[in-house]
């Protein structure tokens, strides 16, 4: 069951008769974050910010779904749509934007984990690394050779939503990007370690949606394929 937007406003305020919101405080900023949808090397290879991955035939039917189940949701609080600036992110974003009819930005914050001389690699290769080890049992100890530490990468992305909260006080921000920084901002939101991260599971086109309050955020949904319409109150 997915948790309601007005469950936590009716902390900070009051309703009237009429079921309207009067607000005491600042009203929270609802952070939507979709992950990009399937591409052919899903699964495969490590392509971390390797250009000219698309989207597979299957990946541009779930950017589909994903659009249809957030033109659903009350469109009045939706106020932006950002997106990683590679390929796949974008291709996911399109549909968003059509269906909503809002702009999509782009934003090298929510950009992939830099994996600097792993990109392109194969998994089946990498899983056979003593280094893989590390990457899924102490991420926070370890920085991919020339490339980005899982670290930086939190902070990074943590940073970057904390601006988007900043710019669009009270209304929905959609933020399409990858899986490790999104499972990465859940474990900062939740105030789990970095070390931890790696059990949070972020499939293609799913939603993830973090509420930030005056008090600190409030993870509503995780990886999150089904019906939207509930986060928002109508």
């Amino acid at each position: 069951m997915l948790l309601s937007v007005a469950d936590y406003e009716a902390e900070l305020g009051n309703f009237n008769d009429y079921g309207q919101f009067v607000a005491s405080s600042e009203r929270p900023t609802l952070i939507l974050l979709v992950r990009h949808g399937q591409t052919p090397t899903t699964g495969v290879d490590l392509y971390g910010r390797k250009p000219g991955i698309h989207l597979s035939e299957v990946g541009l039917s779930q950017a589909e779904k994903v659009a249809e189940q957030i033109s659903e949701m009350n469109q009045d609080r939706i106020a932006a749509i950002y997106s990683s600036p590679l390929e796949r992110t974008r291709e996911t974003a399109i549909p968003i934007s059509k269906r909503i009819g809002v702009p999509i930005k782009q934003n090298r914050g929510l950009i992939e984990l830099d994996v600097g001389d792993w990109t392109g690699r194969k998994l089946s290769q990498l899983r056979k690394l003593k280094a893989w080890s590390t990457v899924q049992k102490y991420p926070s100890g370890f920085r991919f050779p020339n490339g980005e530490s899982f670290v930086e990468m939190q902070t990074r992305v943590s940073q970057t939503v904390d601006r988007l909260v900043a710019n669009h006080r009270g209304k929905t921000v959609i933020a399409v990007s990858h899986a490790d920084p999104i499972r990465a901002l859940v474990a900062h939101a939740m105030g789990t370690h970095l070390d931890l991260f790696q059990r949070i599971v972020v499939s293609p086109c799913s939603v993830t949606a973090i509420l930030y309050t005056p008090s600190g955020p409030v993870v509503l949904a995780v990886n999150n394929t089904g019906d939207l319409k509930s986060l928002t109150p109508a």
